[in-house]
Parts: C-alpha cells; structure tokens; sequence
C-alpha cells in the first residue's frame, strides 16, 4: 500500500443543512481546527423536498460560519467523488450522532473509497450535547412554534419563524 503525503488537506463536510444546526456546526467548527481548508458543501438532491433552497441554505451556514477563514460554503448536485475531484479535495468529514449513524456512513465512506482510494472519510463524534439534534426534530418544532433557539443560530430561527407563518 502506498501512502501518499498531503502538504495541504482539503476537506468536504456535505450534507443537506435543511437547516444547519448547532451540531452541524460543533462539527464544523471542530473539522476546521484539524483541516487546512473545510468545504461546506449543501447537497442539491432532486430527489428530496427541502423546506429551504440551496441558496438559502448556503446563505445561512455562511452566516453561521462567517467568523472561520477557512470555511468556504458551497453546493453541488453530482456524486460527492466527481465533486471532491474539481474541488482537488482529499478527505470526506462525516458527522456521527449514534451507533445507528455508522452503519450507513461506513457503506457510503466504502463506496467512496472505491470510486476513489485517494478520498478518505474522517468519521467525527457529534458532542454530547448535540447527539440527539438533527434537522429534521429542529423542522418538526418548529412547525408548532415550539423554541428551536437552544438549536440553530439566530438567524436560522428567525428564517424558520418566516416559512411556518
């Protein structure tokens, strides 16, 4: 096996944001202290019917993330390997919340590799405190007006306030 030795490590935390939440962004925050580059990249799935755009989500985890100068925020719409190879990136960041997250991280992370064995997944523990928040809960509150602000960011809360009135 050949190791091959990256001077500069590019990584791509994909993933829906539908919205960003703060356990999206402990890992964001927690990937850019140990990469030199983190892209955040919004997924554009046709196949799903998101409650914001990509562009609104791109606009919110930028806001999100203004303070970090090496995360950037993107999107894409084709296999994540096609994605990783324009954006010359190396290491896929994957957030995990529980035991049943591994499973289906650990195919698509195989699958990856085999697309591409230079691309690595780096498997990242969700913080305690963040281990049962997920997008969907924060969608659910906050169709019944109930408090999602212990959740997402400020901004997050007030464009979710705007879609469920």
């Amino acid at each position: 096996m050949t190791t091959i030795k990256h001077d500069y490590t590019v990584a791509v935390y994909p993933g829906s944001f539908d919205p960003v939440t703060f356990g999206h962004l402990d890992i964001i925050h927690r990937a850019a202290n140990v990469f030199d580059k983190v892209i955040v990249a919004v997924l554009n799935n046709s196949k799903k019917s998101p409650l914001f755009t990509v562009e609104e989500r791109k606009q919110m985890l930028e806001e999100a993330t203004r303070g970090l100068t090496n995360v950037e925020v993107d999107s894409f719409g084709e296999l994540l390997i096609t994605y990783m190879a324009a954006k010359q990136a190396n290491v896929i960041v994957k957030g995990l919340r529980a035991v049943s997250d591994f499973e289906s991280e650990m195919q698509m992370a195989s699958l990856n590799h085999k697309l591409n064995d230079k691309v690595e997944t780096f498997f990242m523990m969700t913080s305690p405190q963040y281990s049962y928040l997920s997008s969907s809960i924060v969608k659910e509150i906050a169709r019944f007006h109930g408090p999602v602000s212990d959740l997402v960011p400020a901004e997050v809360e007030a464009a979710l306030r705007v879609k469920f009135t």
